[in-house]
């Protein structure tokens, strides 16, 4: 190659490396509230006139898992940016900082090691700034640790610790808690996965399970898993944001017959042979592999996670995650597998945040197999393998989502796996590694696509986090390319000749539906009803999930069939091996607000259309 090819290879490599920065550091990525607090700049200054109290002191007395706290407080001198933090553990002012350092600490030594897992303005209650005390109202979850409540004056960027709580505590911090259902390897797998505080040598852990009507039970084993500080690849994981994550099991239940409705519950035995249970909840079996029954799928992606207490809140960070939520456990009884497609609860670096994210969606997770895929707020970090060399983990780079959440991949650093639901077929891939052509990613795309039976499961679907279809979204559009940088270009290809119904993305914070497409055009005029040959993959963003919207383009592009700014979800109904529904719903009031059906037999599916064709011959 000569000088001035070189040179252009360069200059190619550049403007690639730009795109990449910009579209993974989009203007709307918002801020982690719990990272506005300077806690590594705390002082210590404890006052004799100022106090916290906070009551009941023991939580969970009945074996609740959530409770209301009531903190009182009081200042001589109050401000506007007095605030009240809740830590956990409780001894949070007491300790050294581990190997500051050595882990990145700002400061040689701080005073303070530990974020709060929430926390809110004092002047949140009324008349405090006028009588110098107040009450606020909040939320805890069992979390393994008891809990402490401070008061600081000086703001977020310079807090100074004036009075602390006496600790309070939930009756079993270890309990097990929050169980999250996800289909295995196969139709006929079940795996659950949940928190305790117990290791493996102090109880042994395992789930109770059998089908309804049956009352003799199964008893499986669970595996256990945690992982450490020096998981983490950065800061603030590293530092204020670490929080020892407990133990996570996993245990299996197999050889489940369709569509049968079957009971658990998860427990761990101690040495005395006593058992310490968690709640009862019962699933429904998947279906077999092209079975013609009735089944429903949502999917979303970027949900995050929010306070019912109304902390952590002032950033207006996570607006819609709790109605997105609050629709998905009232309707419960109306859909059968959840596809979360990418950002979890933007912890970003603040491990208490998966806590709460897997309590947040417990109600849902407990009784639906609730299917992930990796995002860039659980993924990226520098230097650590990924395909976009930016920090939206916060130093996670991944290890949080891969070991709270089962997903049944080959290798679970790499988050791409299929998924067999009756007559769907999910291919979920990884954005946050290479798609391109030629890396392993591509190869398994290639490979779940191609070993699909249409004729038994004619529904195939696409879903990864990042946009690497279409989007019309304002900071794609600035690109001019309406994707990730190379998004598209490998994949498009395969989607057209595998003939993809649907692919999904998250990473916007919208919805977006596009015609039929291949290669930029539309291959149908239709928008609200398909028949017949399908020519082209449609596209959906569906980011709304709960956190701060994004932005479209005032131009809106001819693919461009319908656009909502709002939070929302999508469910697909496949009522028989030709029927089709997908339905966008609002997450204010749950009412569908977008539609379009479906009607094909399978030589629809094997119909020729444009880079589709299979070799033919003129031979008889």
């Amino acid at each position: 190659m000569g000088r001035g090819g070189a040179a252009a290879v360069v200059a190619a490599m550049v403007t690639l490396a730009a795109a990449v920065a910009a579209a993974s550091a989009s203007p709307e990525q918002g801020v982690q509230p719990l990272s506005k607090i300077a806690i590594h700049r705390a002082t210590v200054d404890l006052q004799a006139s100022a106090y916290v109290r906070a009551t009941p002191t023991l939580l969970g007395a009945k074996g609740e898992d959530t409770e209301w706290v009531t903190v009182k407080f009081g200042s001589p001198n109050p401000s506007s940016g007095d605030w009240i933090g809740v830590f956990s553990p409780a001894d949070f002012d007491s300790g050294v900082c581990s190997n500051p350092r050595s882990e990145g600490w700002p400061y040689e030594q701080p005073a303070l090691c530990t974020a709060p897992i929430k926390f809110q303005y004092a002047n949140y209650s009324a008349n405090y700034m006028y009588w110098g005390k107040g009450n606020i109202r909040f939320q805890l979850i069992n979390q393994r640790y008891d809990f402490s409540f401070a008061l600081f004056t000086g703001g977020v960027e310079n807090p100074k610790l004036i009075a602390v709580s006496k600790p309070i505590s939930f009756r079993n911090p270890n309990a097990p808690v929050y169980p999250r259902l996800a289909q295995g390897n196969s139709y006929d797998e079940m795996t659950v996965t949940w928190t305790s505080g117990y290791d493996i040598s102090e109880a042994y852990p395992f789930v109770e399970w059998g089908m309804a009507g049956d009352d003799r039970p199964t008893r499986t084993a669970a595996g256990t898993l945690t992982f450490n500080r020096g998981s983490m690849c950065g800061e603030p994981a590293r530092t204020v944001g670490w929080r020892d994550p407990g133990f996570i099991h996993t245990a299996f239940m197999r050889d489940l017959w369709p569509n049968k409705e079957y009971y658990y519950k998860v427990g761990h035995e101690l040495p005395d042979g006593s058992i310490v249970w968690g709640k009862p909840y019962t699933f429904r079996a998947p279906p077999y592999p092209g079975q013609n029954s009735l089944q429903r799928i949502i999917v979303f992606g970027d949900m995050g996670k929010a306070e019912r207490d109304g902390s952590n809140e002032f950033a207006n960070y996570q607006p819609g995650s709790l109605n997105t939520t609050d629709r998905l456990v009232e309707d419960l009884d109306n859909y059968d597998i959840v596809f979360h497609i990418g950002d979890l609860p933007y912890a970003n670096g603040y491990l208490s945040q998966w806590d709460q994210f897997t309590a947040q969606v417990a109600a849902i997770t407990a009784k639906k197999p609730y299917m992930i895929a990796s995002g860039n707020h659980e993924r990226d970090w520098p230097n650590t393998g990924g395909f976009f060399d930016v920090e939206d983990s916060g130093g996670e780079c991944g290890v949080p989502a891969e070991t709270y959440y089962y997903y049944p991949a080959e290798n679970r650093a790499n988050f791409w796996y299929k998924v067999d639901y009756g007559m769907f077929r999910f291919c979920v891939a990884d954005s946050e590694h290479d798609w391109r052509e030629g890396s392993a990613q591509y190869e398994f795309i290639e490979r779940c696509l191609s070993t699909v039976d249409r004729k038994h499961q004619p529904w195939l679907i696409f879903a990864t986090h990042r946009v690497l279809g279409y989007s019309s979204n304002s900071w794609y559009a600035m690109e001019g390319s309406f994707e990730e940088p190379e998004g598209r270009e490998s994949l498009q290809k395969l989607w057209q000749k595998y003939r993809v119904d649907i692919a999904f993305f998250g990473h916007v914070h919208n919805y977006e539906r596009t015609c039929p497409l291949y290669q930029g055009q539309c291959m149908s005029k239709e928008e609200s009803h398909y028949s017949g040959t399908m020519n082209g993959t449609i596209f959906v963003v569906a980011g709304g999930g709960g956190s701060h919207l994004s932005d479209y383009t005032t131009a809106i592009p001819k693919w461009s069939i319908f656009r909502d700014h709002d939070f929302g979800f999508v469910k697909l109904t496949a009522f028989n091996h030709s029927s089709l529904l997908f339905e966008y719903k609002k997450s204010s009031d749950g009412e569908v607000y977008d539609s379009f059906t479906v009607e094909r037999d399978y030589r629809d599916v094997l119909s020729c259309v444009h880079d589709s064709c299979w070799p033919t011959t003129l031979a008889t």
